[in-house]
């Protein structure tokens, strides 16, 4: 009878033993999966919004304000402009600009950042004496009025003047995204401009030099 107790007494054991190990498998089975699911739910989350920082902000608000005004000079051309070289050149300005505008219209509307408006950056009173120094190369009110009643000659060599002043101030723009910007579609736009743009100051300064 003792023997029979002992035996039944083991078997029971064996059983809760068995049944316990089951239950902590499956526990430390959904906290694994829990885990992984966590981490890879959380992974897009990281790269969703893209890499970015206030030197890119800054960049595509103000370089789109700076082209604008840089296609208000070339649409000039086609009325005042003498030499047909000139002209050319304008229309590979507008073409040039006009997308680049747009590209980076998209990046803060992307990262929910204000796109500028005409051609004032946020927050910047464009008829303000203060308001253009931020922006080099930015012509004033007067000076886009004398190219306006300029022609001829005359208003070739005020244009081919102050379009090196405005693309040197491209560049100088373009040079500090690549110094201080992270993000990688930003800085290759900002190296494409200062390579274009250095390349027509080239051809600016020939063409003044033979008129």
């Amino acid at each position: 009878m003792t023997t029979a107790r002992t035996l039944l007494r083991r078997t029971s054991l064996a059983s809760l033993t068995a049944v316990t190990a089951l239950a902590l498998g499956a526990c430390g089975g959904s906290d694994n999966t829990d885990v992984a699911h966590t981490s890879t739910a959380s992974a897009p989350a990281a790269t969703a919004t893209g890499r970015h920082n206030q030197a890119d902000v800054t960049f595509a608000q103000q370089m789109i304000v700076h082209h604008r005004q840089a296609v208000e000079m070339a649409g000039m051309a086609q009325e005042h402009a003498h030499s047909s070289d000139v002209k050319a050149l304008a229309v590979k300005i507008e073409k040039e600009q006009e997308p680049e505008i747009k590209t980076m219209s998209g990046w803060l509307k992307s990262w929910g950042e204000p796109v500028p408006k005409g051609t004032s950056t946020p927050g910047m009173d464009h008829h303000s004496p203060s308001a253009m120094p931020s922006m080099p190369g930015m012509m004033d009110d007067q000076q886009m009025r004398d190219m306006m009643h300029a022609s001829g000659k005359a208003f070739d060599t005020m244009f081919l003047t102050l379009m090196i002043k405005h693309h040197q101030g491209a560049i100088d723009m373009a040079k500090t995204e690549k110094k201080q910007g992270v993000h990688g579609p930003a800085r290759t736009l900002a190296g494409d401009i200062i390579t274009t743009q250095s390349t027509e100051i080239a051809q600016m300064r020939k063409m003044l030099g033979s008129s």
